[in-house]
């Protein structure tokens, strides 16, 4: 069990379709595979992350959604996944709702980092999963993070949303949440046919420069065959180039984080 306080990563970019999912899944569990203990938390009312992981979402007891709205305890909504030391704090289509409800209650910004606080010594690192907005919920992920991860897809208008995304960002900073930083930008949906991936990953490297991370995920099928058998792509297939670049991904990650 970790000792220390765990990193608190928000995977945000308020683009739909760009990889937040399938990154803070496979990027989860690859660091799990690597002998990390990790949190993922399904902040998205889509529930892409909860069902990647074969979460029955009808069956639960609690979600992040009573963590949010009902004081109920992180640790009553974690569920366990078919990854060992990889947990899951998951999201029901309730959560839909709990943008509004969150309006009129006081401290609204800071609801998720309250919750988590007791938890976060229990893992090495906690992965918010961010829905594609930049409204109450993308704010309570940031508000409740050291850092954030920007999944970046390599296709066009990419950068497109990124500047509100950077000064909302910013503005968690300056007023809820003065540690958080933006650790990393990935690049998702690498398709080497085109010029237009590798003109993109040329911009992004240019706009972004060390903060980019080296490793590019590809475009794959087996990528987005992955959660419809509740599996990450470490699991499902080890071998393939999906699963090779979210490990070294993961090395990557915890080079940066002085754990390799």
């Amino acid at each position: 069990m970790p000792s220390h306080e765990a990193v608190v990563v928000a995977v945000a970019n308020q683009k739909g379709g760009v990889g937040k999912s399938t990154t803070a899944i496979n990027l989860g569990a690859a660091l799990a595979f690597q002998g990390e203990r990790v949190l993922l938390v399904d902040l998205d009312p889509q529930g892409n992350t909860s069902s990647g992981l074969g979460i029955d979402r009808n069956a639960l007891e609690y979600s992040v959604y009573d963590v949010l709205i009902n004081d109920a305890a992180v640790e009553d909504a974690v569920e366990p996944t078919s990854v060992r030391d990889l947990f899951v704090v998951p999201a029901t289509i309730e959560l839909a709702g709990a943008e509004i409800e969150l309006v009129s209650m006081f401290s609204r910004e800071t609801q998720l980092a309250r919750a988590l606080k007791p938890t976060v010594g229990e893992y090495d690192f906690v992965f918010v999963d961010c829905p594609p907005s930049l409204g109450l919920l993308t704010i309570n992920g940031l508000a409740a993070a050291n850092e954030a991860i920007i999944p970046i897809q390599c296709e066009y208008y990419a950068l497109e949303g990124v500047t509100q995304l950077m000064r909302n960002i910013e503005l968690v900073k300056r007023n809820l949440n003065p540690q958080l930083e933006v650790e990393g930008v990935v690049l998702t949906m690498f398709d080497g046919r085109t010029t237009l991936a590798s003109d993109v990953v040329r911009q992004v490297r240019e706009h972004f420069g060390e903060t980019t991370y080296r490793t590019v995920i590809p475009r794959t099928v087996r990528l987005s065959e992955a959660p419809s058998y509740g599996e990450p792509i470490e699991a499902y297939q080890p071998m393939s180039r999906g699963a090779i670049a979210y490990r070294e991904l993961a090395r990557e990650f915890r080079r940066r984080h002085g754990r390799a």
